[in-house]
C-alpha cells in the first residue's frame, strides 16, 4: 500500500499557461485568433493536463479526448469549407501551440489528421472524395493517417520504393511504411508509392479494413508515448483507381502539403518551450530553499530571463509565418527555417527548465521531462535538423551540398 508523504512539497499547477506574452503580441490577434487560442488552452488546462500524464506513461492512446477536438471546432488548419472549422493560418498555429504546451501526442494527433491527410485530401483529392472523407474527419468521427515514410527511407523520402500497380479499374500496392501516426487507427490512409509505369510518386486512399494492409504500433518509444505510429506492410493490397488522388502525380505534390507541417512544427515546438518555461517559472517561485524561493537567487532569475529571450523570438518566427501563409508567402526554405530554429531553441528550454526542477524535473508530474521527451520526436519529424539545414543552405549559397 502506498501512502502520500505529508512532508512531502506539492508543487502545483506547473503545467497550466501562466500567459507568458512579453512582446505583448496578443495585441495584434484578432477576435477570432484570440477565440481559438482560449478555446484550446481552456480544452489542454480542464481535459488534457489532468490525464495526460497517466496516458504516456502507460503508452496508451486517449482516443475519447482527442476525438473532442471536432466537436469543440478546433480542426480545420486553415483548410477551407466540408465542415472544417474556419480559421486562419495564425489561428491554426495558435491551436498546435497550446495542444503542444499540453502534450506533444494531442498536437500530433491532429497534425497528422488535419495537417497531413485532410490537407492531402483537401489539395489533391476529387470532389467525390473531398465529401465523403472531410466532413467527418473535421469532427473526429474518422481518423486519418499519411504514409510516406519507409524504413529504408526516412530522410531521403523522394526515394520511396513502395510501388502501385495498375491493373484494369484497380492499383495493387506492394511495400512497407514507417513511423506513421494513426497507422493502426485511421479509417482512410494517404498511401504515397511510386507508380510502376511511370515511376512517378502519387497518392492513394486506401480505407480501414482493405486487404493487405498490416499495421502494428511501434513499441518501446520514449517520445509522443500517448500516440501510437505503425508500422505497415502492404502486400498485394488491391484498392479501386479512384482511390487515387487525382492531384497527387508527382513528389512535388507531396511536398506542397509537407509544406505547410513544417510550420506547424514550428508552432509546436514554441508549445513545448512555453511549457518548460512556465512549468521552470512556477516552480521557482514555490520551491523554498536555503531559506527563500529559488526565484529570488540571481541564477535562477538568468536562466528564466534567457528563457524567456528565446521563447519571444519563437513567438515572432511563428506570426510571421502566419502573416506569410496567409499572403501565400511561405515557401519551403522559410518553414525549413523556422522548424529548425523552434524546435533546436525548444530543446534547449526544455533542458534548462528540467536542470532547474533539479530531480524534480524527472517527475511525470511536474510537467517538463515529459516534453523534454516528446521534443525529441518533433525535432527529428518532417526533416530533421541536418535536412532543413541544408535546404536554407542550398537556398543562401544557390549550390546543393546533397544528392
Amino acid at each position: 500500500m502506498t501512502t502520500t508523504n505529508p512532508n512531502r512539497p506539492v508543487y502545483e499547477n506547473l503545467g497550466r499557461a501562466l500567459g507568458t506574452d512579453y512582446f505583448l503580441l496578443k495585441a495584434g490577434l484578432t477576435a477570432e485568433e484570440l477565440d481559438y487560442l482560449a478555446r484550446a488552452r481552456q480544452y489542454v488546462d480542464e481535459e488534457v493536463l489532468p490525464v495526460i500524464n497517466d496516458w504516456w506513461q502507460r503508452a496508451e492512446v486517449p482516443y475519447d479526448l482527442y476525438r473532442r477536438l471536432g466537436p469543440l471546432g478546433l480542426v480545420g488548419d486553415g483548410l477551407e469549407g466540408y465542415g472544417c472549422a474556419p480559421m486562419s493560418p495564425t489561428a491554426a498555429g495558435l491551436i498546435t501551440m497550446e495542444l503542444s504546451r499540453g502534450d506533444g501526442s494531442a498536437a500530433t494527433f491532429l497534425g497528422v489528421t488535419c495537417g497531413l491527410a485532410m490537407r492531402s485530401i483537401h489539395m489533391h483529392g476529387s470532389e467525390e472524395q473531398k465529401q465523403k472523407w472531410l466532413p467527418a474527419m473535421a469532427q473526429c468521427e474518422k481518423l486519418g493517417a499519411f504514409a510516406l515514410t519507409e524504413p529504408k527511407h526516412g530522410s531521403d523520402s523522394v526515394g520511396l520504393e513502395t510501388s502501385a500497380k495498375r491493373e484494369g479499374d484497380t492499383y495493387v500496392i506492394n511495400g512497407s511504411k514507417r513511423w506513421i501516426g494513426n497507422g493502426t487507427a485511421a479509417d482512410v490512409v494517404v498511401v504515397w508509392a511510386r507508380d510502376t509505369e511511370d515511376k512517378q510518386v502519387k497518392g492513394f486512399l486506401v480505407e480501414k479494413g482493405t486487404p493487405g494492409y498490416d499495421a502494428r504500433p511501434i513499441e518501446n518509444k520514449a517520445a509522443l508515448r500517448a500516440l501510437w505510429q505503425a508500422d505497415i506492410d502492404m502486400t498485394d493490397m488491391r484498392i479501386p483507381a479512384e482511390n487515387k488522388l487525382p492531384g497527387a502525380n508527382t513528389f512535388a505534390d507531396t511536398g506542397k502539403v509537407l509544406k505547410a507541417t513544417r510550420a506547424s512544427c514550428a508552432w509546436a515546438g514554441l508549445g513545448h518551450a512555453i511549457a518548460g518555461y512556465d512549468a521552470a517559472l512556477n516552480y521557482s517561485k514555490q520551491r523554498i530553499q536555503f531559506g527563500r524561493p529559488l526565484a529570488k537567487s540571481q541564477i535562477i532569475q538568468e536562466k528564466l530571463v534567457k528563457m524567456l529571450c528565446e521563447v519571444t523570438a519563437m513567438q515572432l518566427y511563428c506570426l510571421r509565418f502566419g502573416q506569410l501563409e496567409e499572403s501565400a508567402e511561405l515557401n519551403d526554405t522559410i518553414a525549413a527555417l523556422g522548424k529548425l530554429n523552434n524546435t533546436t531553441k525548444a530543446r534547449e528550454v526544455l533542458w534548462e527548465a528540467r536542470n532547474m526542477l533539479g530531480g524534480n524535473g524527472i517527475l511525470l508530474t511536474n510537467h517538463v521531462i515529459r516534453h523534454m521527451c516528446d521534443i525529441e520526436a518533433i525535432y527529428t519529424y518532417e526533416g530533421t535538423e541536418t535536412i532543413q539545414t541544408l535546404l536554407v543552405g542550398r537556398d543562401i549559397t544557390g549550390m546543393g551540398a546533397f544528392v
